[in-house]
């Protein structure tokens, strides 16, 4: 599994983060400024904020600009699995309409398993409980 998560990592460098703080405190923004530090792209999906880590914030997937719309690689969900069903309904319109995201990464504490098995159905790759700061951090730059 590692292998894979390293190969993620390698290939793919646009994220939208979901449930993206404000907050240096919280995970969500400790792992979105390492990516951005890493060389990663990061767009900031939550409707409570206007701008994070530089970056102006958007209320869903869904309200992101048609041309990021179709950029995004991964989705990277920080939020509570009660909310991840109609997150991964926008990531198949994303995917209906551009044939990206190929990845969703469910955070640790963000993971909703019937949604992670729509998504591997429909052909994306689920990542699920593990950090993407960590596993960068093994996969070595």
């Amino acid at each position: 599994m590692v292998e894979d998560l390293s190969a993620v990592l390698k290939k793919y460098s646009i994220i939208a983060v979901v449930g993206l703080s404000r907050n240096p405190e919280k995970y969500s923004y400790k792992v979105s400024e390492y990516l951005k530090t890493k060389g990663y792209t990061i767009i900031p999906v939550n409707p409570t904020v206007s701008e994070v880590l530089g970056e102006k914030s958007y209320r869903s997937l869904l309200d992101l600009p048609e041309e990021m719309q179709s950029q995004v690689e991964i989705v990277d969900i920080f939020r509570p699995p009660e909310t991840v069903p109609k997150l991964i309904d926008q990531v198949f319109k994303l995917r209906e309409k551009y044939g990206k995201p190929y990845v969703v990464w469910m955070q640790p504490g963000a993971v909703d398993e019937p949604s992670a098995r729509r998504a591997e159905e429909a052909g994306l790759t689920v990542i699920k409980n593990v950090c993407m700061m960590v596993e960068h951090g093994k996969a070595g730059d």
